[in-house]
């Protein structure tokens, strides 16, 4: 594995496009130069082998999934109190790219670890969308949800996203310039890669 020259660490709530900024990011720098890291893979993979359940359902946006959500999120809160890095080190196995993007950062010990392993290169950046916008895209709001630890930590940190504009990564030569990426504000922004 070779050590990246960018980490972007992509927070959010649930249906703020997470996914699709990050999408975004591989197709205009391409995939041979970013790589998209999801933490709730690994930590997905390993709760299905636990529980005997099927690991590609608990992938996309199912009610299979909903079904062991709250579960999943308890499971995975004690796997991290063990050891904070399991499903952060996990994620990052094998990735060669010189910028890496986590599109489902969402505890203060993820970006802890993050920060600890590649120091200066990681950046935190902040994915925004109206809570309109957010049920047009099927969220509901559950009572408590957002207040958990998963989601109510990373409301006060990164940079906000709402307007889409991210640093420039300069190691991409002397033009780099910075990148904007506006989300659409109605519809699927496709692939649900977190499990929140």
């Amino acid at each position: 594995m070779a050590a990246p020259r960018v980490v972007l660490l992509l927070s959010g709530k649930r249906k703020s496009g997470k996914d699709f900024v990050a999408e975004e990011l591989r197709s205009r720098l391409g995939p041979d130069v970013c790589t998209i890291l999801r933490l709730s893979g690994p930590l997905k993979e390993q709760y299905a082998k636990e529980h005997g359940l099927d690991f590609q359902q608990l992938l996309d946006a199912s009610t299979y999934k909903e079904l062991f959500r709250q579960d999943m999120i308890r499971w995975g809160e004690e796997k991290r109190q063990t050891d904070p890095g399991f499903f952060c080190r996990a994620a990052v196995e094998g990735a060669l790219q010189p910028v890496w993007v986590v599109s489902d950062t969402r505890r203060l010990s993820d970006v802890e670890w993050f920060r600890d392993a590649y120091g200066d290169v990681v950046q935190t950046v902040r994915v925004v969308a109206t809570e309109e916008t957010r049920k047009r895209r099927n969220w509901v709001f559950v009572t408590g949800e957002q207040v958990r630890g998963s989601f109510a930590w990373c409301d006060h940190w990164g940079c906000p996203m709402g307007t889409g504009l991210l640093p420039p990564l300069p190691f991409l030569g002397s033009g780099s310039k910075r990148l904007w990426i506006k989300a659409p504000t109605s519809g699927e922004c496709g692939h649900d890669g977190g499990y929140g």
